[in-house]
């Protein structure tokens, strides 16, 4: 009869946490492994506990639970692994006596160790792919391109030849064309490969998502140093450099628009709402509300050579809004999302809007381009870019893409 176990991989950024087995526990002594334990009942409660007590860790967000699968091992027995993958928001963790040494560690580190048995088969089993980049409508643009990243670091891990590896890499271009910063962190990635082989993509994607990790968090600094003596703020959509540049920043009010359709703004006040006093307010409002701010922060899903920022629909209405009550609008985000070139613009379901019988055209845009005219600053970790920045950094990623 199988025993029922639970494989927790725990990531932070572009890395998951791997916990070396000590002396004190019953199996695999010695061996590294994730978070690990009997599931005697519901394993997704059970995963909850284990990650508590073996890491201290509370705040984790449940990214995937894969099917479970039997693992046979002559000493001990069968297992019957459920593996889960959780995002935490911190790398500060308090092991307990079952672990003599923690790393946070790219997945790929997994086929280097001494692990439990079938270690890889539990991170393979809710690890990303392309198909799951593609279908993220929940995240942002710097999110997702590091979860590229890992799908790319990942497949080059287990490919053959390069081909494989090519193949994985255009998947991840098509899976969110209007994402520069997808885009270019993949080109980059492939650009970036010292030789034509899975092990320089495997080498180079690890290096790039790195760069990329530390990258994200300067820009949030940089944005945060630019709110200059801001007390309230407005923001709209969801962004995770915006997010961070907020709580950095801590404002002393910030408004959300709710940002239909999606009303991802209701998640971001949530987020903030332990940091800071914040206002959640309707989309039809904003011109009011943008009124009532200092300063207006923005993310982006991609800036385009010419200056024009790629948002959330809503964002061009706020930066009108903004121009007219002279309050000035930051946008915030890593000099990877400038776009090479224009990229497609991301459109909504007509269905969605309305699906009655009348013959009535529909449009129902998810994200628009604002026009550069109405943008202050786009703020990077280099620093804020004017047009001429903007155009400079678009010539440096358009040659990455000439790695096939």
């Amino acid at each position: 009869m199988a025993t029922d176990v639970v494989t927790v991989f725990l990531r932070h950024g572009p890395d998951v946490l791997l916990l070396r087995r000590s002396d004190a526990v019953g199996s695999y002594p010695g061996k590294w492994g994730a978070v690990a334990g009997h599931a005697e009942g519901d394993p997704d409660a059970l995963a909850r506990e284990e990650i508590a007590e073996e890491t201290g860790l509370t705040d984790a967000t449940l990214v995937r639970h894969g099917d479970p699968f039997a693992v046979d091992d002559p000493d001990h027995g069968t297992w019957l692994v459920h593996p889960f993958l959780f995002d935490v928001p911190s790398r500060a963790v308090t092991t307990n006596y079952e672990t003599a040494e923690h790393e946070w560690v790219p997945a790929t580190e997994i086929r280097r160790r001494d692990t439990v048995p079938d270690l890889w088969a539990s991170y393979d089993a809710v690890r990303p792919t392309a198909e799951s980049v593609a279908g993220d409508g929940e995240h942002g643009s710097a999110y997702l391109s590091l979860r590229a990243l890992d799908v790319l670091r990942d497949e080059a891990a287990v490919a053959d030849d390069w081909d494989a590896v090519a193949e994985t890499a255009r998947a991840l271009l098509d899976a969110k064309p209007g994402m520069a910063v997808v885009r270019n962190r993949v080109n980059r990635a492939m650009h970036a490969a010292d030789g034509r082989t899975p092990e320089a993509v495997e080498a180079s994607a690890r290096r790039v998502a790195g760069e990329a990790a530390e990258a994200d968090d300067r820009a949030a600094s940089e944005a945060a140093a630019e709110l200059g003596d801001a007390s309230v703020v407005f923001t709209l959509s969801r962004s995770g450099t915006v997010l961070a540049a907020l709580r950095e920043y801590e404002p002393d009010r910030v408004w959300v628009a709710e940002s239909r359709p999606g009303s991802e703004g209701v998640g971001v006040a949530e987020e903030l709402a332990d940091a800071t006093a914040v206002t959640l307010t309707t989309d039809a409002n904003v011109p009011a509300a943008v009124a009532a701010c200092d300063a207006v922060l923005a993310g982006a899903d991609a800036v385009f050579p010419d200056g024009r920022v790629v948002n959330k629909v809503g964002t061009r209405g706020v930066a009108l809004a903004a121009r007219d009550a002279d309050v000035s609008v930051l946008v915030a985000c890593a000099a990877d999302k400038v776009a090479p070139e224009e990229l497609p613009i991301e459109g909504g379901d007509p269905a969605t809007l309305y699906g009655g019988e009348a013959p009535i055209s529909v449009e129902n845009p998810v994200f628009e381009a604002v026009p550069a005219r109405l943008v202050d600053r786009v703020v990077t970790e280099d620093g804020a870019l004017n047009v001429g920045g903007v155009a400079a950094a678009a010539a440096e990623r358009r040659a990455w893409a000439d790695w096939e």
